[in-house]
């Protein structure tokens, strides 16, 4: 991803698919537009939106899979049991248009990226109905063109619930996902942690501690028809009783994220392949 506009894809990138149907083209192209409204980061209390556009990829590989939400390299995978390759990241933010970080380095782009062990915990017959526990540890980097540094740790627990054809409206998708985030000291001093030489009247010292960094719930809708696709996600971020709460940098304890998107697909593969994700 490009610096502009990371955030806003970022955003998009949470949409869930819903569990895939059986007999699929082995890669789908296409490319549509969205509109996204999100915080600066978790914890700010400003906030920006955009209209932008977003590229159309899906590869239903058998190790490697591309869908909307993530990249996933499958190293493992038994019935009940999964281990793949998580991957997720933050966005740049420029400390002069922000407030709470004014006068402060400007905070890099980062990458995670590491395993994830999946858990199946409920799976319908049809497969319309999937209930799973995904375990991700992800070391973070940070790092723009002078440079790349490891910036810590996060484990992410989530429960992920999908749900194809929602009755009463057939070829509509619904996901859910929640839970906790943990995040080592370093991780979070990155974020939210003032350096004695920034502090400032209003914005003491701070050194963060790692833990609990508070939650997110994310709920997706979306539908694929014959030549294109739409979907909508709402994100709720909560940092209610997170160890860097009462960090000066963090402005606002809840925050909610946005977005509305719309595809079209230009081509697809004349193979098909059994998908039973």
């Amino acid at each position: 991803m490009t610096i502009f506009h990371r955030k806003a894809l970022l955003a998009l990138l949470c949409i869930p698919a819903a569990p895939a149907m059986a007999d699929q083209p082995l890669w789908e192209a296409g490319a549509g537009i969205a509109a996204v409204d999100f915080p600066a980061y978790r914890g700010s209390d400003q906030r920006q939106s955009y209209i932008l556009p977003i590229p159309y990829v899906v590869y239903r590989g058998k190790f490697l899979k591309v869908e909307r939400e993530k990249v996933r390299g499958l190293l493992l995978k038994r019935d009940k049991v999964e281990l793949d390759i998580s991957v997720n990241g933050t966005v740049p933010v420029k400390s002069s248009d922000n407030r709470a970080r004014a006068g402060m380095p400007d905070l890099d782009p980062t990458l995670e990226i590491g395993p994830s062990l999946n858990l199946s915990l409920f799976k319908s017959a049809s497969g319309d109905r999937k209930l799973d526990l995904r375990l991700p540890l992800r070391p973070a980097f940070a790092g723009n063109f002078s440079g790349v540094k490891n910036v810590g740790w996060l484990f992410q627990p989530q429960i992920n619930l999908d749900v194809r054809n929602i009755p009463g409206m057939h070829g509509w998708n619904l996901g859910f996902l929640a839970g906790p985030i943990f995040a080592d000291a370093r991780y979070h001093q990155y974020f939210y942690g003032v350096d004695p030489q920034y502090a400032t009247a209003s914005r003491p010292a701070y050194q963060a501690r790692g833990g609990y960094a508070g939650g997110q719930f994310i709920s997706a809708l979306s539908k694929r028809f014959p030549d294109h696709w739409v979907g909508a996600f709402i994100k709720f971020d909560t940092l209610r009783g997170a160890v860097i709460a009462d960090s000066p940098l963090v402005r606002a304890k809840t925050n909610v994220s946005m977005g509305v998107a719309i595809s079209w697909i230009f081509g697809k593969s004349q193979t098909m392949v059994r998908d039973d994700e």
